[in-house]
């Protein structure tokens, strides 16, 4: 059994989630224009319903991509600029 190190597993998780093309243009976004709201997102991504754009956005939450924080009633998501500077600095070249 290969001994894979934290730092490893934690760079997976984040490019299994950008392997997604949508994912990935959230994360575009995201960077361009920080603290959207999941409706915000889905106005801009035009034919991607709010159930599956809930679970992108939890994928990206999860892996460290995005940071959420509840304002009201609405949860407002972020880009976690270490997590994106560590592991996918090209991004934001």
């Amino acid at each position: 059994m290969v001994d894979v190190s934290l730092e490893a597993k934690q760079a997976v998780k984040v490019h299994k989630a950008l392997g997604e093309p949508t994912r990935y243009k959230i994360l575009e976004m995201l960077i361009k224009e920080s603290n959207l709201c999941p409706a915000e997102l889905e106005n801009r991504l035009n034919s991607v319903a709010l159930s599956t754009l809930s679970h992108h956005l939890k994928q990206l939450t999860d892996c460290g991509l995005l940071d959420s924080e509840k304002k009201g009633t609405f949860i407002h998501f972020s880009i976690n600029w270490e997590t994106v500077k560590k592991y996918v600095p090209y991004l934001i070249q």
